[in-house]
């Protein structure tokens, strides 16, 4: 018989991690989400803010929606970190012990989907390679190539999380990729400056966009990584070093590859980003190792799905869980077109945006976390004002989208829990509630 999923031992989703097990410091969260941010997906966003923002504004926006979005990443891992809490249990301890599986099965559908994502732009950069020297052509290669994509991941998966962070990412994987990126920044610089720095540096944009909907567009790459980042900050000695390592990594590597991305579609005129990429002066060594870097970024979703189908059936371990999740993933690779990111990313933002704006006006400055867990099956204040930000979310994008849609459904629904909750605190008022 399986262990109750709120069963105290056996749901290690749903329990603070032991300090025996809380090994990274703040140089090993600082080079995780510095590696993790850093991915083809992010530049071809990056390249989407052109022409219809000018390049001075749409550099504007990537420095400021990196700092907010690191900033809400951040602030979630020193959450995780303090109370030694998974991502579903936060969840589990804003939402109610039977409601929070909503969010969670919606985490795991939506991690599924970023996993499919990087098998299917590794695959097509491995393709691109392999094609420059002419062959590679027959139609069982693009099949092939995922495959062979999918048994590294599973290969990963096989072994340990925490090792995997501390001596491949943080001692040979990040310096690489570090390297392949000056080398394409330099490269791109050295373009725009032949072709006129000045001239590129005060194009206009044709105004299609308007810079708060743009910065929803840079803010939802970090917002997309707020169901995960809690999985991996738990492992963390100290809430103040997960706040610091992931703010700084992360804000460096969503700044540097959507401006790199800004800098690909102003100097080349190329609607494949991967293509541009390998007319690029030794870009064929530097988007190799950047697809070696995209990696990591697929196994960091299997590993938080894992996590979250843990907290659902911890019956399965979360080895189990991640193997399922990369052979269902791969096989999706092989089947779905997955090449429209845009509405698929403003999607997930108008889910995770308010539902983490309640979670960390509930739970910030909580003493006790963990205890909230099971403390409730539904807490129906938090459930309200997440639907409500989902409905604003929409509304704003749909009636205002020139002041954007993220930044006021955040206030909205942070200002209403961090309220309720102090209202919840006066034994007169929840007892009249």
């Amino acid at each position: 018989m399986a262990t109750s999923p709120f069963a105290g031992g056996g749901n290690t989703a749903l329990t603070p991690l032991p300090a025996s097990e809380r090994l990274f410091g703040w140089r090993d969260h600082a080079a995780l989400w510095l590696s993790l941010g850093v991915g083809l997906l992010v530049m071809q966003i990056g390249a989407y803010l052109v022409p219809a923002l000018g390049t001075q504004a749409a550099l504007t926006v990537i420095v400021c929606g990196s700092v907010l979005g690191a900033g809400l990443l951040a602030w979630t891992a020193k959450l995780g970190c303090d109370s030694g809490l998974a991502s579903a249990g936060l969840m589990h301890a804003t939402y109610g012990s039977s409601f929070a599986r909503l969010p969670v099965l919606l985490n795991i559908a939506q991690l599924i989907g970023w996993t499919t994502f990087e098998l299917v732009v590794m695959r097509d950069g491995t393709l691109a390679i392999a094609r420059q020297s002419g062959g590679f052509t027959a139609s069982f290669w693009p099949v092939l190539a995922t495959l062979l994509w999918g048994a590294v991941l599973l290969a990963l998966l096989s072994g340990s999380m925490v090792t995997l962070v501390r001596r491949f990412i943080g001692r040979y994987g990040l310096p690489l990729v570090i390297a392949s990126l000056l080398w394409l920044s330099w490269q791109f610089l050295s373009r725009a400056s032949a072709q006129g720095f000045s001239e590129l540096w005060n194009r206009a944009g044709d105004g299609s966009m308007s810079t708060l909907s743009a910065l929803d567009l840079v803010m939802a790459m970090p917002v997309s990584w707020l169901p995960l980042v809690a999985d991996f900050a738990r492992h963390g000695r100290s809430g103040a070093s997960a706040l610091r390592g992931t703010w700084l990594g992360y804000a460096i590597a969503n700044t540097w590859c959507y401006a790199l991305g800004l800098l690909i579609a102003l100097t080349t005129p190329s609607t494949d980003l991967v293509a541009a990429l390998l007319l690029a002066q030794g870009g064929l060594i530097a988007l190799g190792l950047i697809l070696i870097d995209e990696v990591d970024n697929a196994y960091g979703d299997v590993y938080s799905g894992s996590v979250a189908g843990h907290s659902l059936k911890p019956g399965w371990s979360i080895r189990h869980w991640g193997m399922a999740l990369a052979v269902l993933c791969t096989g999706l690779a092989l089947v779905l077109p997955m090449h429209n990111l845009e509405p698929f990313l403003l999607m997930l933002s108008s889910v995770f945006v308010p539902l983490y704006g309640v979670i960390l006006a509930r739970l910030a400055g909580q003493a006790n976390i963990a205890s909230l867990v099971t403390q409730r099956r539904v807490n129906r204040s938090a459930v309200g004002i997440w639907l409500l930000g989902i409905a604003c979310y929409h509304l704003c994008a749909q009636l205002a989208p020139q002041w954007g849609a993220a930044l006021p459904t955040l206030l909205l629904t942070f200002s209403l829990a961090r309220l309720t909750r102090n209202l919840e605190h006066r034994p007169g008022l929840k007892a009249a509630a």
